[in-house]
């Protein structure tokens, strides 16, 4: 509700909203430093200039770099580790490319793949539990159960307190507020007591 940019988003959109946002949200999420990254993807990206393969390479590694920082958090429904495996596609296919044309450089590239086998490592364990969800269909089920369970006792909560406040305005103020139903204050002392109970169950359920 409050992006600077509302999707649809184009790539160039996308990487707006990131540095937009970044101090405010992205910056809690991975680490503050990556800004560059996200500068270094704008800057090339969004431009109409061609990119020599060099150029390209460091684009792909700092893609990867951004796309490792956020695998800590989520593997973003296996989004992430897809998105991964092909910007490491790209970055091997452009190691050849480059050593077939003459352009390898021995120190520079075996740090590259040093740094490739530790982010490989890295984002492993969401590679693998993408594929035990896709074994288990079972368990994606009953995450969305779970999930719809959840938004149902949430949006019970929000119909309750919306209710009882309006009743609540509408016997302050009778000619302000117009309602469809009406309860007793007594009823309205009860369904508040419900009400708390459950906050606290959901309290202490979001603790455990």
């Amino acid at each position: 509700q409050i992006l600077y940019l509302k999707p649809p988003w184009t790539l160039a959109n996308l990487l707006k909203c990131y540095k937009k946002h970044w101090m405010a949200v992205f910056g809690y999420v991975v680490p503050r430093s990556l800004l560059s990254t996200i500068e270094c993807l704008q800057k090339h990206l969004c431009t109409d200039k061609p990119l020599d393969s060099s150029a390209v390479r460091i684009l792909l590694q700092e893609a990867k770099k951004l796309f490792q920082a956020f695998s800590l958090r989520s593997d973003y429904n296996g989004v992430l580790p897809r998105a991964y495996a092909e910007v490491n596609k790209l970055h091997q296919m452009l190691t050849e490319v480059r050593e077939a044309l003459g352009e390898r450089d021995s120190s520079e590239d075996n740090m590259v793949l040093s740094e490739s086998a530790e982010k490989m490592e890295a984002i492993t364990p969401h590679l693998q539990n993408s594929e035990e969800e896709k074994l288990h269909p079972s368990f994606q089920a009953a995450q969305e159960n779970r999930h719809q369970e959840i938004w149902s006792v949430l949006e019970g909560v929000w119909n309750t307190i919306n209710l009882y406040s309006t009743e609540i305005f509408q016997k302050l103020e009778p000619n302000t507020v117009t309602v469809t139903s009406k309860s007793s204050f007594e009823e309205a002392f009860l369904g508040l007591q419900k009400l708390l109970a459950a906050v606290n169950d959901i309290r202490e359920g979001i603790s455990r």
